[in-house]
């Protein structure tokens, strides 16, 4: 009788030494750097059976419920049907939802399946670079066609309109991710899409602009002569860099004004970061099969929906008692959750939506012009800015050049070139493995690399020529800012 060595497929006697007592074959010395290279496999895959077919949805399971949307005028809480100029029901279902699950329609996990599940992947080399006992992993969401996580929310969002009958859709932009996505998005359900793309990324990032019209968008640099909150910020700074919440602004001022139109945000909102939760359900899979558990969740953040679809699945472990931190990881320049206030604030900067309670620099807070521009708004996600109020999430606040040198060590070690903004999330990662290589402790890390920065090169560009610079922002502009807080009796 002969036995096969389940690594290799030799044949081997039973009376061999290297069968154990239980009759299985224990691989010989010739066969342990095979068993070696098979432990250490640098990318873990889920097949499309394995891929989530519902969103999770965290207020089920936060400890307290989150506030509701206030009325700037009144200070009372807006009623779901308010929210019907801009939105659609059916996402507005979504957005005021507190069941724990939400099933994923089969048409859009058709599309999904174009790039999902993505690679979690160990990074080997960033680990050895960096002489870091930790090990390293990273959800790689640039694998998507539009090269970041956005398509995730901006394929669900579309399809809910043209469920709704929804002919044409607005929308901003900051360094271009979303936009890309939901241009991409509209091409595949035959909707107008028309984009209001933040001017100073706009003008750093003429491809993303390009992707955009490729699939059919119209693109605006904003502010822009086209509303009248565009029109009043030029005549207020001819040379205005813009904001997310100007782009805001804008894109609901013209589905306010226009026929058939309705607006979709990329981010901040809670159906978006719903929507997102595919990442974190399938990182945690893809530990699972590694038999491992991360000690700590990284991702950037700008309105939160990356980081929030990342972490989310993990933060609800946290909530019931296991050990894991999540860190959230901002531009200093733009440090909403490290040094904004937790308090009711418009979502755009000319104060056309709804109070929402978030960490907020200000809704007239114009960030400086960082590479970064995904991550240029003054507030951030109710249900993150809550998490991180009630201690179940951290923050920090990264340098500019910091993200650089983490971004191109990054590159030189595994072979990608990240976005300025995902990059955020790897010089998190770089703290937190230093902390490992000084403690002498293996921990296992999570990164969130939300996208690639192959559209980014003129930011990389810019760092190798001296250009850039640390923009730590000054507290008075901070507090001229907040100075603009609507004072609403929630506020005081």
């Amino acid at each position: 009788m002969f036995v096969t060595c389940t690594s290799c497929s030799v044949e081997a006697n039973p009376e061999h030494e290297n069968i154990n007592r239980a009759g299985a074959f224990a691989a010989p010395p010739h066969h342990k750097e095979v068993e070696e290279k098979r432990m250490e496999e640098v990318k873990i895959y889920l097949s499309e059976a394995e891929m989530p077919r519902r969103w999770y949805n965290i207020v089920a399971d936060m400890p307290n419920k989150p506030a509701p949307p206030r009325h700037p005028a009144t200070g009372e809480p807006v009623p779901p049907e308010a929210f019907s100029a801009i939105f659609p029901m059916n996402i507005i279902e979504q957005e005021i939802s507190a069941e724990r699950e939400i099933a994923i329609p089969e048409e859009v996990l058709s599309f999904y399946r174009m790039y999902r599940p993505t690679p979690l992947i160990r990074a080997f080399r960033f680990e050895k670079a960096l002489k870091t006992p930790a090990k390293i992993f990273y959800k790689y969401e640039g694998a998507s066609p539009a090269g970041s996580h956005k398509l995730n929310s901006a394929i669900a969002q579309v399809y809910y309109n043209k469920q709704a009958g929804t002919k044409r859709i607005t929308t901003e932009t900051g360094a271009g991710q979303w936009g890309s996505a939901l241009a991409m998005a509209c091409n595949f359900f035959g909707l107008e899409c028309v984009v209001y793309m933040v001017r100073v990324s706009y003008n750093q990032k003429p491809y993303r602009r390009i992707v955009m019209e490729t699939f059919g968008a119209k693109v605006h640099a904003s502010p822009s002569n086209n509303t009248k909150a565009g029109r009043e910020a030029l005549a207020k700074d001819p040379n205005s860099n813009g904001s997310l919440g100007l782009a805001i602004s804008e894109a609901v001022e013209d589905t306010v004004t226009s026929k058939d139109t309705k607006y979709s945000l990329g981010s901040v909102l809670n159906h978006v970061c719903l929507h997102q939760t595919v990442i974190g359900q399938e990182a945690k899979l893809q530990l699972a099969k590694a038999g491992l558990n991360p000690d700590v969740v990284i991702g950037c953040v700008g309105g939160g929906s990356n980081f929030s679809g990342l972490s989310f699945p993990f933060v609800r472990d946290k909530i019931y008692g296991k050990q894991v931190r999540a860190v959230a990881c901002e531009p200093t320049s733009c440090p909403t959750l490290t040094r904004g206030l937790y308090k009711y604030d418009f979502g755009d900067s000319v104060g056309m939506t709804p109070l929402m309670l978030m960490y907020t620099l200000g809704h007239g807070f114009m960030p400086p012009g960082i590479h970064a521009g995904g991550l240029r708004y003054h507030g951030d996600a109710p249900l993150l800015s809550q998490l991180v109020n009630e201690k179940l999430v951290e923050a920090v606040a990264v340098d500019q050049l910091p993200v650089f040198q983490a971004a191109e060590l990054f590159a030189r070690s595994e072979g990608i070139i990240p976005a300025p903004e995902s990059a955020h999330a790897l010089a998190g990662a770089v703290v937190e493995a230093d902390k490992a290589r000084q403690e002498g402790k293996e921990r296992v890390i999570l990164i969130g690399l939300s996208g690639h920065g192959f559209l980014d090169l003129a930011a990389y560009d810019d760092y190798h020529q001296g250009k850039l610079k640390n923009f730590p922002l000054p507290q008075e502009e901070i507090d001229k800012a907040l100075h603009e807080l609507p004072p609403i009796p929630a506020n005081k």
